[in-house]
């Protein structure tokens, strides 16, 4: 990491703080935590709107992971995608999807298909791919989501993807690397 990792020693945080973190994450800090930890705003919040969009949302969370596992690709943000491949095939994704989609983001876009992947999940890895690329995301494949996806489903697929592309500027940025 670019940074040192945070120590209660180097910047005391709030005891609530650092247990909510240490609640959300299963009794462990993870190294992004050890970066968020730096400021107290930053961590306080990020603990509890990341908790509500990996947890909180209805929409499909194969589709929600695959879009994260697409941002992570696109972007090299290695921790990202160490931590949600698995969460993508706890959630019932495979590892032919997972090898589609790596082959698709180290290749030119339009050399892979991605006709191993079902509709819903070529259309969520387009939709990714746009949002985190092009930012614009164009007319034709926003009807194709309107189509397959209700207004709730969409604007939670939709902030599941731009919320990673946060995250992983963050930890590219910052250089954190996955845990031991």
């Amino acid at each position: 990491m670019r940074i040192p990792d945070w120590t209660p020693e180097g910047k005391p945080q709030p005891h609530d703080l650092v247990q909510a973190i240490l609640e959300r994450r299963g009794g462990a800090l993870l190294n992004l935590d050890r970066a968020l930890l730096w400021s107290e705003p930053l961590a306080r919040g990020w603990n509890v709107y990341l908790k509500n969009v990996r947890t909180g949302l209805g929409a499909s969370r194969k589709l929600r992971e695959l879009g994260i596992c697409t941002v992570a690709l696109l972007t090299g943000a290695s921790y990202e995608y160490h931590h949600h491949a698995p969460d993508f095939l706890a959630a019932g994704g495979t590892r032919p999807e997972l090898d589609t989609l790596e082959l698709f983001a180290t290749a030119p876009r339009s050399l892979v298909p991605l006709d191993a992947l079902g509709s819903d999940e070529s259309l969520v890895v387009r939709y990714a791919t746009q949002m985190t690329l092009d930012v614009t995301v164009d007319d034709a494949l926003f009807a194709q989501l309107r189509e397959r996806f209700d207004p709730t489903e969409l604007v939670e697929i939709t902030a599941a993807i731009a919320t990673y592309n946060m995250v992983a500027r963050f930890l590219v940025a910052l250089g954190v690397t996955p845990e031991e």
